[in-house]
């Protein structure tokens, strides 16, 4: 089965299960999904790791990202999602999840209900070629500047949700 065939659970915007459909159909006609969010910190809380997605990711390609994560599968809870989606796109495992908070990003045909996650390691980090085009560590500091900046060329939701992140006075 391809990723486009892939069976995910459909909500309505008010995060109530309503059914599923296939990955393609959801992208097609901007589906409310659920999705996990994971911020990967330093060991000791200076940096945060980001990459930048593919030229060829479905979905804000090329641009750089705050958070690892992806599509809840049909009948994936969140913890499972999230350990999941940091094992596939940058090969780190065994790490507890921290469990930050949910919200919801609503941009055209990208709409979804969010679990948000952090971790904390150094790595080591594996890339998955598909998915990460290059990843490195920048200081918190310079998270909090370049988010602000309309002109860094970043995915919208991982804004959103960093932004969120630092409102709540968790990258403190």
């Amino acid at each position: 089965m391809t990723s486009a065939q892939e069976l995910v659970a459909i909500f309505d915007a008010n995060g109530n299960h309503t059914g599923h459909a296939t990955r393609a159909r959801m992208r097609a006609e901007g589906l409310w999904h659920a999705s996990t969010g994971i911020i990967v910190r330093s060991l000791d809380g200076r940096r945060i790791y980001v990459h930048r997605r593919t030229d060829t990711k479905d979905v804000y390609p090329g641009l750089y990202d705050c958070c690892a994560g992806g599509v809840l599968g049909l009948g994936e809870d969140p913890d499972t999602g999230a350990a999941r989606e940091l094992a596939e796109e940058l090969g780190v495992r065994g790490v507890p999840l921290r469990p930050l908070f949910r919200t919801r990003f609503d941009e055209g045909y990208v709409r979804y209900h969010a679990h948000l996650y952090e971790v904390r390691t150094d790595g080591p980090f594996t890339h998955q070629p598909e998915e990460v085009a290059w990843g490195g560590w920048l200081d918190v500091d310079e998270v909090r500047y370049r988010v602000n900046d309309p002109e860094w060329p970043m995915v919208p939701d991982g804004r959103a949700f960093i932004q969120e992140w630092f409102a709540r006075g968790l990258g403190d």
